[in-house]
């Protein structure tokens, strides 16, 4: 079992920056990969970035490339998502989720339905 706890989101100006965290509980957290994913108002939930178990790949949605950085400490069980030069487009709740097979690092999960764990997530606003 793996808990997860988003925290960091809150208001922010466009071109401005934020650093989102995700707190893990449980002995399994560096087994799986890890997204981010975010939930606009009237808008399906979507992918934005994954990282492998190890953190040695990473992978992004193309509206974020360049802008996004997702990253992983596994000795303190958490994962970031680093976000800059933010568009009002950003704004949305953003989740983490843990999921993928254990240890995988030959395929990046980027479907709701490949993770397995999801945080409460966390309201980014970012205003013009």
């Amino acid at each position: 079992q793996v808990q997860l706890a988003e925290s960091g989101g809150g208001l922010v100006q466009a071109g401005g920056s934020l650093r989102l965290s995700c707190a893990a509980s449980g002995r399994t957290f560096s087994r799986y990969a890890m997204g981010w994913f975010r939930q606009a108002p009237g808008k399906e939930r979507e992918f934005i970035a994954g990282i492998t178990w190890s953190g040695y790949n990473t992978y992004y949605t193309d509206s974020v490339k360049g802008r996004f950085t997702i990253s992983r400490d596994n000795a303190k069980n958490t994962v970031y998502l680093q976000m800059n030069s933010l568009k009002p487009e950003d704004t949305a709740v953003y989740y983490c989720a843990a999921g993928g097979e254990y240890y995988d690092s030959t395929r990046f999960y980027t479907q709701d339905s490949e993770y397995h764990y999801w945080g409460q997530g966390t309201q980014v606003t970012v205003s013009s």
